[in-house]
């Protein structure tokens, strides 16, 4: 199983995952199939192969190529059948339709009715499988009611599982309460997630350094914390993603899976770990809003340039 991570708009992760044998190939969050964020140095992906913990580079394109989707997909030789989709939000979705145009017959799935071209919902805990890649549905409602996450496994292969979280989980982080209680949240994130073997963790933003700066404010004496914050300093110097993460790490440094840790209590004033959870989010909110966010304008003028909006037509 190799995974290739697309970056896309402002701080957004797409994958492309590639079954070798059969060359079968499963998208994950298209948000916008004809052109993705360029990283700096012309480097605009790279394919990940978690059991050497090291990223294999492709496509060395100039900053202005309108970097393509399905041009990875052709230079990799590969079929692609089918996009799992984990939530309904645009910067998650939003490609679906186009994308399902240009291949008739691509088949897109997701928990929620209002993701974009869906044409199957699934259940949670229900298994696909896409030549030797297993892939197990886990409902994770916390963002989103309709939020799901997808747990991948090969057959006889010696890379570790993977689980493609969205914005449920993030790394140092997980998505804004949107749409469930804190009950909910705990449990998608704790319970389910939580649990998985402490193997990789595909996101789906680049918030690493945000998510750090706000653990350390909530365990100032975590060396784990320090040492990540440390760690994606530097990689967001050098413009190299921080993504993939692992469960193993993530236990040891996000307040959002450490909720019944004593220091992450005193931090909330809270011991029941929803509780823990409900102030986490809300100081979480503030934190990012002290971090003066993206103004509106800004906001709509990265849409256009992306392609979302439409620029208004002469009358």
């Amino acid at each position: 199983m190799k995974v290739k991570v697309i970056p896309v708009l402002e701080d957004n992760y797409m994958y492309l995952v590639i079954e070798e044998h059969t060359r079968e190939a499963v998208a994950v969050d298209v948000a916008v199939p004809k052109r993705a964020r360029p990283l700096p140095g012309a480097l605009c992906t790279r394919a990940w192969r978690p059991n050497t913990g090291s990223y294999l580079d492709h496509l060395h394109l100039p900053n202005s190529h309108p970097f393509q989707l399905l041009e990875i997909v052709g230079r990799e030789g590969v079929s692609l059948t089918t996009v799992l989709t984990t939530h309904h939000h645009w910067d998650h979705a939003r490609g679906n339709t186009e994308l399902a145009r240009l291949l008739p017959g691509l088949v897109v799935l997701g928990a929620d009715e209002r993701i974009c071209a869906l044409t199957r919902r699934l259940a949670h805990g229900e298994e696909l499988r896409f030549g030797a890649i297993h892939v197990r549905c886990l409902l994770t409602p916390g963002h989103t009611l309709g939020h799901m996450s997808y747990f991948l496994w090969e057959d006889e292969c010696l890379d570790p599982p993977a689980v493609f979280s969205g914005d449920a989980l993030s790394v140092a982080g997980c998505g804004s309460r949107l749409e469930t209680t804190a009950q909910q949240m705990y449990h998608s994130l704790v319970e389910t997630l939580g649990t998985l073997p402490p193997e990789t963790v595909f996101c789906g933003h680049e918030h690493t350094l945000g998510n750090l700066e706000f653990a350390q404010k909530v365990e100032p004496w975590n060396n784990h914390v320090k040492a990540k914050l440390s760690w994606a300093k530097k990689r967001d110097e050098d413009d190299v993603p921080t993504v993939p993460s692992t469960l193993g790490e993530e236990l040891l440094y996000n307040p959002f899976l450490r909720v019944a840790e004593e220091p992450v209590r005193k931090f909330t004033g809270k011991v029941a770990p929803a509780e823990v959870l409900e102030v986490l989010c809300r100081e979480r909110a503030s934190f990012e809003r002290a971090a003066e966010p993206l103004q509106p304008q800004a906001r709509a003028l990265l849409a256009l340039q992306w392609g979302l909006l439409s620029m208004p037509r002469p009358k």
